[in-house]
């Protein structure tokens, strides 16, 4: 099975809705770690930092799903998290009610410390 040969195909490929909100996270994400590189990994749009994984995001047929929400990103930003968390890590999200982009900055900033090795 081939996957998306980058992030822009990825997103060509989803429907006007998942394709503006996911385009919005990529661009929220970008802004808040611009030293980042995008990547698909295991067929979805990821960015890496500091030479390692930092986020990932994708969509399916009802929600799309920001990762990881890491137990330092947990710990940190508690019950603001409660409305998107889905499983170990995950943060799901409707494409219509995306995840605020105040609070993917602060997942973002987490996370590139996390990556820094200094969370």
């Amino acid at each position: 099975m081939t996957g998306p040969a980058g992030v822009d195909d990825y997103l060509a490929a989803l429907p006007d809705e998942q394709r503006t909100a996911l385009a919005d996270l990529r661009k929220t994400i970008a802004a808040a770690a611009p030293e980042a590189t995008e990547l698909i990994s295991y067929q979805m749009p990821a960015f890496k930092a500091n030479g390692r994984f930092l986020l990932s995001y994708a969509a399916y047929a009802h929600h799309c799903s920001l990762y990881p929400a890491s137990e330092a990103v947990q710990r940190e930003l508690g019950d603001e998290l409660t409305p998107y968390l889905s499983g170990k890590g995950t943060l799901r999200f409707l494409p219509e009610d995306p995840i605020p982009a105040d609070l993917v900055k602060r997942i973002v900033a987490i996370r590139l410390r996390e990556t820094a090795g200094s969370a």
